[in-house]
């Protein structure tokens, strides 16, 4: 309510308060089921909070300043109880020991170093150095004698916490968000553990679970994660990996651990075999392209302003992340089924996947690059699944032949049957007759091209829909008649007779790009979409806007129908998606 950035916050161990710390210097305590504060106080830090924790009985607070103090609160008779000075710059870390009758705190800042602070005599008592660069996490053994810590300087260290000494240090050759020491006396050979050592699991820039041994500082497990098509090189991996892990936690009541990736995906996974138990996504960016997806149209597939693809469940929110592309996903098309869809990125690719009907499963089966630019769109065949089409900034259409079925884990390559020279300039929208006959391409060059879809393979063309005064977004057959829809960038959308190839009619009524066009209503309505943020339905007989939805704050790229045309799917660069009935 003080519209302040929070720089930190803690859950208390029993889940009953949460405390946050905003750029105001103000610590507040909330009833977050009731979503109110029920009191702040000012943080007494000089400047703002880097870092804080709840003690395990979730009575003492400590908040890690980056005017380099920690202050130490007792959270229910309200007052500072220590005020620990003597760190190097941010205190980016600190954690209570877990057993609270040693009343230790443990802490980490700008030198790297890891300060044990005794609270009965305030004094920091020893400081254990072995990291060269941020101290990310610590965790603890469960007799409490052993403490592990992570770094960004790819090495993990053990630590005896009686004689305070270093007694081993494991390279894990990546960048260390988090570390957890795994539980003992718990069977979990599925991950490696074959021996009564202290084993921890740690994750970080390469994004992946691993587990070591601590006394020999050997690797024993390492997750696998769905291929990503094209390995990027170690630096690639290291920079910027949208898999990344920033956050790693332990969640003993229900034997899960938990991850918070760079791209704001929380992904918990199930011990003692590590399996992807859930994935909720934090962040969705702009929503280039949304379609329905699934029996009965159950799921959504969303485009967004990334290389991964999302698969929602709309009864649950549940989400699938699909990794195949290695650059933004521009559009997407799906099979009549829809338990098969094919997309196509900035990386040049076309991707095509298939939903297992039973379990909702999402993987990638095939898999081709041909065209020497950003893929911006697609079309699969309509009458079943034999073909693809896509259409490409590199100005060209390309036809790919899809195999009868896709056996086995293998990603079948694809490689174009045909490849046209289409337009003069980008072509922004593909598609393919309801018959498997025709093909529609529409370009930024104005003009919109029927081409015949012959079984020899070569494209063949039949006519030029001119009229439009700035670039074509989007072409659509109608299911019903022998008329094409295009919209475009002068803000409207056209008619056209495929025989003749003359414009029968134009709907004007957004002020901007018309970005989307679909049939709807067995044909005898359309919809469109548009830079302004408006969805408007149309009647095609009489001429008219009989409905304009205020839908986004921003520009519509995603439009789409339900197979049996009782809902819609939108999607903006407003980040959000909305289903209409």
């Amino acid at each position: 309510d003080d519209q302040e950035d929070i720089t930190s916050f803690a859950l208390s161990c029993d889940d009953e308060l949460l405390v946050t710390a905003s750029r105001a210097l103000l610590l507040k305590q909330w009833d977050w089921r009731q979503a109110s504060c029920t009191r702040s106080w000012k943080a007494i830090h000089t400047i703002p909070v880097a870092s804080m924790t709840f003690d395990s009985t979730s009575t003492l607070l400590a908040t890690g300043g980056c005017d380099a103090t920690i202050k130490v609160w007792d959270v229910v008779k309200q007052y500072c109880t220590h005020n620990l000075k003597g760190s190097s710059g941010v205190v980016h870390l600190v954690q209570f020991h877990p057993d609270i009758s040693r009343l230790q705190l443990f802490s980490s800042s700008l030198d790297c170093g890891i300060r044990l602070w005794d609270l009965r005599s305030s004094q920091c008592v020893c400081l254990l150095q072995s990291h060269y660069s941020a101290v990310t996490s610590l965790s603890f053994s469960g007799d409490g004698g052993t403490m592990i810590s992570s770094g960004r300087d790819k090495i993990c260290t053990v630590w005896d916490l009686k004689s305070h000494q270093a007694t081993r240090t494991v390279p894990v050759y990546e960048a260390v968000e988090g570390v957890v020491l795994l539980p003992e006396k718990t069977d979990l050979s599925q991950i490696g553990v074959k021996s009564k050592n202290l084993h921890f699991v740690t994750a970080g820039s390469k994004g992946v679970l691993r587990v070591w041994e601590a006394s020999t500082a050997r690797c024993v497990y390492t997750q696998t994660l769905p291929s990503t098509l094209t390995p990027s090189s170690e630096e690639d991996e290291e920079e910027d990996n949208p898999r990344s892990v920033t956050y790693l936690f332990h969640l003993p009541a229900s034997s899960r651990l938990a991850t918070v990736t760079a791209e704001h995906n929380i992904l918990f996974y199930q011990l003692p075999s590590l399996t992807t138990h859930q994935q909720f996504v934090g962040y969705s960016d702009e929503v280039l392209d949304v379609k329905f997806l699934g029996k009965e149209d159950s799921h959504i597939v969303v485009a967004t302003n990334s290389c991964q693809l999302k698969v929602f469940q709309l009864l649950t929110n549940s989400c699938q992340i699909l990794y195949g592309h290695t650059d933004t996903v521009l559009t997407l098309d799906v099979f009549k089924k829809g338990s098969l869809f094919a997309s196509c990125a900035k990386d040049r690719s076309v991707c095509v996947w298939q939903m297992d009907s039973d379990s909702g499963e999402v993987r990638c089966v095939a898999q081709g690059s041909s065209h020497t630019n950003a893929v911006g769109s697609i079309s699969c065949s309509r009458m079943k699944a034999s073909f693809v089409v896509t259409g490409s900034q590199d100005c060209t259409v390309k036809v790919w032949d899809l195999p009868a079925e896709f056996p086995g884990a293998e990603i079948h390559q694809l490689s174009p049957r045909t490849t046209e020279k289409a337009h003069d300039k980008d072509v922004n929208s593909v598609a393919v007759s309801p018959n498997d006959k025709l093909l529609a391409s529409g370009s930024q060059d104005r003009t919109a091209k029927l081409w015949s879809l012959t079984g020899d393979g070569n494209l063949g063309l039949l006519g030029v829909f001119r009229g439009h005064r700035r670039g074509i977004w989007s072409v659509c057959f109608s299911p019903v008649d022998q008329v094409l829809a295009s919209s475009s960038a002068d803000g409207t959308t056209k008619l056209w007779s495929l025989q003749d190839f003359s414009c029968l009619k134009t709907f004007e009524g957004h002020d901007a790009s018309v970005l989307k066009v679909i049939f709807a209503s067995r044909g005898t309505q359309l919809l469109t979409s548009g830079s302004d943020g408006l969805v408007k339905l149309w009647t095609i007989k009489t001429n008219e806007c009989v409905k304009t939805l205020d839908a986004h704050q921003d520009k519509v790229w995603g439009l789409h129908a339900s197979r049996k045309d009782d809902k819609m799917v939108t999607g903006s660069a407003d980040s959000n998606i909305s289903v209409w009935v």
